[in-house]
């Protein structure tokens, strides 16, 4: 379907997956050119935001050491970063994009985002939002957009900001009005009066999925703005769930009604 691609875990054809076992390493620093890089924050006209949180080392369980055979071995693609093939890769990144410089995977990424964008509102400094940015990576969000408080945690979206477009709006209106530019519905997640089952409801394949805070939930608001709302099939005692999960949710939901998965 357009706007959506196979997800392709496989290396690049320069990286020899047989050496993968073999340069295991699980403990060394990784580059420090993505330590020093900030997260892809913009105001809706493309300006950059100021980075409110502290840079932060970018580390997993899944590291590679240096790249076997030293520089005379090295792949000849300008995607591959001389700091990492020297001193390895510990980033929380595909097989396939191990090495790869930080701007080479973003518009590796921006070639095949999916066309949904998500929103949050931060009122309260929601802790859930980095949660949210880490699954909007995942899922191949276009966007992310940010309503409220501009500073926001990013503890939880444990460094894939910097692999996500996040945008920010100072109000619903300014959402609305984003979104209305751009003809695209905003299709608010919430269990409240009037909203229907997410499993029965067919997502639009272009459309904004905005989720509210932890407690509160959507403000009026938002509410009273969205095209469509929907809430997720629960079935325990709990009246709700944790943003970040319903928002998990909610994007995969998008996947299994629009995007290519792989065996396909």
């Amino acid at each position: 379907m357009s706007g959506a691609r196979s997800v392709d875990a496989r290396p690049p054809p320069e990286y020899p997956l047989s050496r993968l076992a073999d340069v295991q390493n699980h403990d060394r620093p990784h580059s420090g050119q993505d330590a020093r890089s900030g997260p892809l924050l913009s105001t809706p006209d493309g300006e950059r935001a100021d980075a409110s949180a502290p840079a932060t080392v970018e580390q997993s369980t899944h590291g590679v050491g240096p790249w076997p055979g030293g520089a005379e071995e090295w792949p000849d693609d300008e995607r591959f970063d001389p700091e990492l093939l020297a001193h390895g890769d510990t980033r929380n990144v595909l097989d396939r994009y191990r090495y790869w410089k930080l701007e080479a995977i973003v518009a590796e990424l921006d070639a095949h985002r999916h066309p949904f964008h998500v929103a949050i509102e931060n009122w309260q400094h929601d802790m859930n939002i980095g949660s949210i940015v880490r699954s909007a990576n995942a899922f191949l969000a276009h966007t992310v957009h940010i309503v409220g408080r501009r500073r926001w945690n990013k503890r939880g979206a444990m460094v894939t900001d910097r692999y996500q477009h996040v945008v920010h709006h100072d109000t619903i209106a300014d959402l609305v009005a984003w979104a209305k530019d751009e003809r695209m519905p905003i299709i608010a997640v919430d269990n409240v009066p009037g909203s229907v089952l997410i499993e029965r409801f067919a997502l639009p394949e272009r459309c904004v999925l905005l989720f509210g805070q932890e407690g509160p939930g959507i403000s009026p608001e938002a509410i009273e703005a969205a095209d469509a709302i929907v809430e997720i099939a629960q079935f325990g005692s709990t009246r709700s769930i944790n943003a970040s999960a319903a928002a998990a949710i909610a994007m995969h939901t998008w996947v299994t009604q629009h995007a290519e998965l792989p065996g396909k």
